[in-house]
Order: C-alpha cells, then structure tokens, then sequence
C-alpha cells in the first residue's frame, strides 16, 4: 500500500510539474535525455572566495561588516560595473529609442524586399532574435494587390520561416481560398519577425523596432488594400483604440499610405477557438472580395 501511495504521489507531482512547464510556455524538448544542471555547478561556486565550506557549516553567518575590511564612505554609492546589467533588466527608453531610430535608417535604406530581408537578417535591435530560430519575414507575392498583416509567428511558423503556415495559417489559406485568392493575390506578414518565447504577446518595445520595417514593406509592394489580422496590427498601424469587435469590418485610414484602403478582421488563430465568429470574418473577406474585384473594374 505504501509503495503505491508514493507512486500515486509521484505521478500527481509530475502531472503538476508538466501544468507548470505548459503555462511557462514550454512545448519541446532540447535533449534526447534529462540533465542535471546543478550537479555540474562546483560545489564552492556558490560560496565566497576564500571560504573553506567544510570548515565554515556549523560556523554562525559572519556580520554584514568587518571592522578588517575596507567599507564604502557613508556619501557613496555602489556604481556597478557596464557589463554588469541583468539579461532580463529591462532597456532604457534611450536604448529603445537609438535602436528604432537604428531600424528606421535601416528600413530607408532597402532598395527592394531582398535588401530588407538581408537587413534584417543582420539586424540586432530586437531581442526576439537571441530566442527564435530564424527570421520569419513573408509569403506571398510581393505584386499583389492585397496585403494580410499579422502579430506574430508561431511554433511552426519559426521552425518553417514563413508567417501563417501553421493552423491558423491554413484556416486563413482555406478561407482565402473561399473568396477566389491564392498566395498569388496576397503578400502577407506579421508586425514582428521573430517568435516571442512561449507565444506571449509582443511587448511594445519589440513592435516599435520591428515597425519601420512594416512600413517599408507597404511601401515597396504598394498594396490596393491592407488588411489587419486581428487587433494588435490594427491598433499599431491605425492608432486606433477600440476593440477588434467595434474596428473589424470598417474600411479605416492607413497614416502615412494614402490612397491605401484598410480594414481589420478576426485573428485566425481566435477563429480556431471561437468557430462562431467565423461569419463575421466572412462578411469582412467578402467586402475585400468586393473591393478587389472593383479595382479591377477600373484598370
């Protein structure tokens, strides 16, 4: 009985660690087999220089100060040394402001979508690119009259390097399809290029730098119409504020593109979840149908 209360208990413990590692994010292993990190630390690393630990267990602690040891002047501070910044500390506002101003230099200066992908590829103002797999920049063609523009990429779309080839992406493709349009007739991206850790959401530090780049892709393809994937594109690149519900459906102002129609929809990725609004999306893609097929009539 005793043995198989504790296996009951461990079993419990691992189904709450794996809870735990599936809100942190986690969704792959990086090893064929476990490791134990810790066993690998040396065991004074944790202690200061110069301290037997055998000889120090059962010593009590020793006091803040030391009558033997230099203190600092009661009017000093503590000036830490430059490399000395916590990874996750998070970047000063002139940090975040040379590195925008570094991506819009930068955006100008692509020639076509090649440059820019190429830039890109060498760019290291977004921290994004310490933890994805590689550049997810675009799909599609770069003379279509429609351009889809997402958040993010996903898992897949980080292990492929393309946006919206996953789930979502093959919903989008299949109602895409509905309306007549293959990748032919569509260019599509995301407002960042590389996969936030875990899926979480694009902090705006990380959406502002990635946005020059945005924006010179709508100058380079020059699209009839835009269209937002969910609320996140919208609200960065219309200033709006309402809610994806009161925006999706409406045809909004592009700053900074005139002559650029505009319109949000649904995320497919919240499709997926929530089937019922699929009808809304249908109605959104039926006004760009509509839309598209009156360009025509006039060229």
């Amino acid at each position: 009985m005793g043995n198989l209360t504790g296996m009951r208990a461990s079993s419990e413990n691992a189904a709450i660690l794996l809870e735990w590692y599936r809100a942190m994010g986690v969704e792959e292993a990086i090893a064929e087999e476990t490791r134990d990190w810790f066993s690998e630390i040396p065991r004074a690393a944790s202690f200061p220089i110069g301290i037997d630990v055998d000889a120090n267990v059962n010593r009590k602690p020793l006091p803040r100060e030391r009558a033997d040891l230099p203190q600092p002047a009661a009017n000093s501070r503590t000036v830490p040394h430059e490399h000395a910044r916590s990874p996750s500390a998070v970047p000063s506002r002139d940090v975040i402001s040379n590195d925008v101003m570094a991506a819009r230099e930068l955006a100008r200066s692509a020639r076509n979508l090649d440059d820019l992908h190429a830039l890109l590829e060498n760019f290291e103002g977004c921290g994004l690119k310490a933890t994805a797999s590689r550049l997810c920049l675009s799909r599609g063609s770069p003379s279509a009259p429609l351009m889809l523009i997402g958040e993010a990429p996903g898992k897949d779309e980080d292990r492929q390097g393309q946006p919206f080839v996953g789930r979502a992406g093959q919903l989008l493709d299949r109602m895409l399809a509905a309306i007549g349009l293959t990748e032919a007739d569509f260019y599509i991206t995301n407002i960042v290029f590389w996969r936030p850790p875990g899926n979480r959401t694009p902090s705006p530090e990380e959406v502002q730098v990635c946005q020059p780049f945005v924006e010179r892709q709508i100058e380079l393809i020059a699209p009839k119409i835009v269209m937002f994937l969910g609320n996140a594109a919208a609200k960065q690149l219309t200033g709006a504020t309402e809610g994806i519900m009161k925006l999706r459906g409406k045809w909004l102002e592009l700053p900074g593109h005139p002559g650029t129609r505009a319109m949000a929809t649904l995320h497919p990725a919240y499709l997926l979840r929530t089937p019922i609004a699929k009808r809304l999306a249908w109605r959104d893609l039926l006004a760009v149908r509509e839309a598209l097929d009156a360009l025509k009539g006039r060229s």
